[in-house]
């Protein structure tokens, strides 16, 4: 929850009891009714939603796209009355909802205003049955999702530092690459060369000899990361391929 329109359906969702039966009305289809309209459809599960709009054509635009229901803004009153929740997302300069619209309720109707200035006449608090959200209310349900994220900052410091570690030890194996391509090389030309005693009749590297130098190779690269004798390990790398038979 770190955008007004998100905390807007978090509080819904966290105090409005069997959402999949009420009836939600948008008034206002710009950017964040918008948002908030999509934040509703993916994490309320409801489809029950009318919007309405100053231009008719923005809403049942929007409608069209999500699967939902549009009015005009002649049935508004209506569409007030008949609606459970509110979300008023409008960018007026003064309020579009007033006290008397709302004065025959006599069942709670929660209203959450998004806009700013707001939109929703400041009387509508004294009605009875009607709750009334602002920016203002919900702002601090944000910052209190941010000072949570901001705790999980050191184990997320934590997870970063712990890949950079392993990238810093793969990198730092990189420069023993050409060594141990080196090694391998050379490994591979003393198993062919007629000095060297062993009892296959063919001196081309077979399967399993290769799986043999790996296996050195591997030794050696982990002895070279933590000693970082180069020299010596290359020597002791072939005596134990020799030794090895």
């Amino acid at each position: 929850t770190v955008s007004v329109a998100f905390a807007a359906v978090h509080y819904i969702r966290e105090n409005i009891p069997g959402i999949r039966d009420k009836n939600i009305l948008l008034l206002g289809t710009g950017k964040i009714g918008s948002n908030a309209c999509r934040n509703m459809v993916d994490y309320l599960g409801t489809r029950d939603i009318t919007l309405v709009n100053r231009t008719d054509e923005k809403a049942e635009s929007l409608a069209s796209s999500l699967g939902l229901r549009h009015a005009s803004m002649n049935e508004l009153p209506a569409e007030i009355r008949k609606a459970d929740i509110i979300l008023v997302a409008t960018n007026a300069a003064e309020p579009v909802i007033f006290a008397e619209q709302l004065e025959s309720v006599k069942e709670n109707k929660l209203i959450i205003d998004l806009s700013i200035p707001c939109n929703v006449d400041k009387a509508v608090v004294a009605l009875p049955f009607v709750t009334l959200i602002d920016v203002d209310m919900l702002s601090r349900t944000k910052d209190e999702t941010l000072q949570r994220r901001a705790a999980e900052v050191p184990r997320a410091e934590a997870i970063i530092a712990g890949h950079m570690r392993e990238l810093l030890d793969w990198h730092e194996m990189r420069k023993y690459v050409p060594v141990l391509k080196e090694v391998k090389s050379k490994l591979r030309e003393i198993y062919s060369s007629p000095l060297f005693e062993h009892s296959a009749t063919c001196r081309v590297p077979t399967p399993v000899t290769d799986q043999k130098i790996q296996r050195v190779l591997n030794g050696m690269a982990s002895k070279m990361r933590k000693e970082d004798q180069r020299g010596c390990q290359y020597i002791q790398a072939i005596n134990e391929f020799i030794a090895g038979g």
